[in-house]
């Protein structure tokens, strides 16, 4: 299991969208990976909790985190071998694991910690909070946006990802993460 939770070599760039629920996460894949005519990797743990959610009317447990992470590398792991330029990452394992910490009192499945430490990307997209609440099936906790936000950002910061902060409306974050990431393409010619 511990290899399937590990990422593949592959040759592009790796950027993460990284912050609390309903923060544009999403929105901003999606427009990124079409600015620069690449793929993105959805966030597994949508789909899977979503079913969950239909099926069996039960939220995110603890023995949900581990089959969430395998989804999720194993998707970011096959469409890495897609593009050349950059990888549009809608969340990683750090951000699993930071969830796993606020939701489940400090603890974290110590594999799951393992690979969210050891599995690396050249830019975090940290998304503030200045984005409307939208509500679904799997957003809950709209009160601790703030929070969820620092805890976020510590993560970011005790890890020693390299990071940018991303506040303001759509557009706005579209021209400052393509800024950064456009740097990072120019660095690799």
């Amino acid at each position: 299991m511990e290899e399937k939770l590990k990422q593949q070599p592959s040759d592009c760039v790796k950027v993460v969208l990284f912050g609390p629920e309903s923060t544009g996460k999403t929105t901003l894949s999606k427009q990124l990976a079409r600015h620069y005519n690449s793929v993105w990797v959805p966030e597994y743990a949508r789909e899977y909790l979503q079913n969950k959610w239909n099926n069996e009317r039960k939220t995110c447990e603890p023995k949900d985190l581990l089959p969430i992470a395998l989804g999720q590398m194993k998707l970011e792991n096959e469409l890495a071998q897609k593009t050349d330029s950059v990888l549009i990452c809608d969340t990683d394992l750090l951000e699993t694991k930071v969830y796993s910490e606020a939701y489940y009192v400090g603890s974290c499945d110590p594999v799951l910690d393992k690979y969210a430490q050891e599995n690396t990307y050249n830019l975090y997209l940290l998304t503030y909070i200045d984005t409307p609440w939208e509500a679904d099936d799997l957003r809950d906790k709209p009160d601790e946006r703030e929070r969820m936000f620092k805890a976020f950002e510590k993560a970011l910061a005790s890890n020693n990802r390299p990071y940018v902060l991303l506040k303001g409306n759509k557009k706005e974050r579209l021209k400052k993460a393509v800024s950064y990431i456009d740097k990072l393409l120019n660095k690799e010619d």
